[in-house]
């Protein structure tokens, strides 16, 4: 039984990723609410999943383009800084090994 716990696990977090990827722009038909901050940060954080997911599906961006301004883009790059590990750690040292 625990050894179907870990593939269970990751076809959990890959659906629930896939679920949350920045759609079709509704805001440009007239309808839909601006995507903020939050919505941004998020969207940077699972850039690598929406990407992959976008080279098979057309109705899957990897930008929200319905968004509130800079706002959203600072939640992106924020984002996707903390998924991709920028957060400056190895500037740290002085870019020598730390440790």
């Amino acid at each position: 039984m625990r050894r179907y716990l870990l593939p269970a696990a990751l076809l959990a977090v890959v659906l629930v990723t896939a679920s949350c990827t920045p759609g079709p722009n509704t805001a440009a038909a007239g309808g839909g609410d601006s995507a903020g901050f939050l919505q941004g940060l998020w969207h940077g954080f699972i850039v690598l999943f929406t990407f992959v997911l976008s080279l098979f599906r057309n109705d899957v961006s990897m930008y929200e383009v319905a968004n509130n301004g800079a706002w959203y883009d600072f939640g992106f790059i924020l984002g996707a800084m903390c998924f991709f590990g920028g957060g400056g750690g190895g500037a740290a040292c002085g870019g020598k090994k730390c440790g």
